[in-house]
């Protein structure tokens, strides 16, 4: 795998090596677990992966901003946003 981003087909290429499905197989694999994830997300739930960290829906506030181009003052409409929070023991591997 490159140092980029990781992609969906690196995904399933990860998935045939390690338990020798087919790439297709793999592919829909992770296309249904990346669905499913979004479906969640879409109803407002959490996602909680153990030793890894949670996925949630939050509600931003409307608050006033600047447009860096022209200086003008504007307000930030309220909004949802989605965030990660990472787990304790996923923090730790990350700052050794």
């Amino acid at each position: 795998m490159n140092k980029g981003n990781l992609t969906r087909k690196e995904l399933a290429e990860a998935l045939t090596t390690q338990l020798g499905y087919s790439q297709s197989t793999c592919s829909e694999l992770i296309d249904a677990f990346l669905d499913r994830m979004k479906d969640r997300l879409l109803e407002g739930e959490s996602i909680k992966f153990v030793h890894f960290g949670t996925f949630n829906v939050r509600d931003k506030q409307p608050r006033r901003g600047r447009n860096p181009r022209t200086g003008e003052t504007i307000t930030i409409k309220q909004r949802q946003m989605i965030s990660f929070r990472p787990s304790k023991k996923m923090r730790e591997q990350v700052n050794e």
